[in-house]
């Protein structure tokens, strides 16, 4: 089978004949080690937008300023309404590296938020029912055409409705997304539902790209995102990308790499195809082997825990030996090398040395040769 046949195999819930295992595109280095683990078997997966945004009766200006001796990007939305504005910081290599990340592989970093109150709440519904999403399948039609059967391309959308509030707008630090809702919860309602409701175009547009599968953004933690707030404002949007994304064919990833014990039995009655991105301990709180037994009807994609990198390349061979006796006979998971991060040269190689003798079924015969075989 190709990289491409077996991460769609799992994620459909069929046979493959590996454990498929990928990098992402937008973490992944280039040079040797990358094309040694591609060579033995790693695919390579992208993440590409199916839109464009077209604002309708929004100025926005930008400025570079300095903000507590860094610099900044100030960015201003002006409305008939009222504005709204955002500090963005950016470390070096924004702009110059690939998808819009540092040097480092960090994401710019907004440190002054949106909605800083009430006020801006009214400014931010205009910005929302103003905003207009168009189809514009290049970007996923070029990574295609790219990739070829070395991996699968993912139409890419942006967090949902609730957490587009909590991690972009409103921001969590200090409990901030946790006051507002409790200070003015009629505020945020309105605003979530306005947003709920600009999206389906949206929705529309990835159901129709070329991609098989679809990334619902998100970032799922069961503290930020506890089972009460996961249940009422998660569930039904996720219902409602379902819909629309299944009706024509398309497979519905969410990425969950955060704390998911609390509401696992909540995530098991979503209409997600696949929980992207599951770290397993010591990063998560929920084990692969019971993530499969609680979500019998998903696949389950792997996020490496980076915290294992940090200790080297034995250490991640031997995490990787004991993940995998973990997991059953394999089925329906596929591993990405990282979900966040840079993995270095060593960490790459010494993972894949692992992965490439995954042949399913696994079992622990077939294991403990993986094992005999690392000595």
């Amino acid at each position: 089978m190709t990289r491409r046949e077996r991460i769609l195999a799992a994620s459909h819930r069929k046979q493959a004949d590996r454990l498929p295992f990928f990098h992402y595109w937008r973490h992944s280095q280039v040079g040797w080690a990358e094309r040694e683990c591609r060579n033995r078997g790693m695919g390579m997966n992208w993440l590409r937008p199916p839109y464009v945004e077209k604002l309708h009766g929004v100025q926005v200006t930008e400025v570079r300023t300095v903000l507590d001796g860094r610099p900044v990007i100030h960015r201003t939305y002006t409305t008939p309404v009222g504005s709204v504005s955002e500090d963005e910081f950016r470390e070096p290599g924004v702009g110059q590296w690939k998808a819009n990340r540092s040097w480092k592989s960090h994401t710019p970093w907004i440190v002054e938020r949106l909605l800083k109150g009430p006020d801006d709440y009214l400014v931010m519904k205009y910005i929302v029912e103003h905003t207009e999403y168009l189809p514009d399948y290049f970007p996923i039609e070029q990574a295609m055409d790219w990739l070829g059967d070395e991996g699968v391309v993912l139409a890419n959308l942006p967090h949902s409705p609730m957490q587009m509030l909590m991690i972009n707008w409103v921001g969590s630090e200090g409990g901030r997304f946790f006051y507002h809702l409790t200070d003015f919860p009629d505020l945020v309602e309105e605003l979530y539902r306005a947003l709920s409701k600009s999206r389906e175009p949206m929705y529309e547009i990835a159901a129709k790209s070329p991609a098989p599968v679809v990334m619902c953004g998100d970032n799922v933690d069961g503290v930020l995102a506890n089972p009460k707030l996961f249940q009422a404002y998660f569930m039904p949007e996720y219902e409602k990308q379902a819909a629309v994304l299944h009706s024509n064919g398309k497979l519905m990833a969410v990425h969950m790499d955060g704390r998911l014990d609390v509401i696992k039995d909540l995530i098991g009655r979503t209409p997600v195809d696949i929980v992207e991105a599951v770290h397993p301990p010591p990063m998560g709180d929920l084990s692969i082997g019971e993530a499969l037994r609680c979500w019998p009807e998903k696949a389950v994609w792997i996020g490496f825990p980076s915290s294992v990198y940090d200790f080297g390349p034995k250490a991640t061979r031997e995490f990787a030996l004991d993940l995998l006796r973990g997991v059953g006979t394999g089925e329906r998971l596929a591993l990405a090398m990282s979900t966040e991060n840079q993995v270095s040269n060593e960490n790459l190689i010494a993972l894949t040395t692992v992965l490439e003798q995954a042949e399913l079924p696994l079992s622990a015969e077939r294991m403990d040769r993986i094992e005999r075989a690392l000595r």
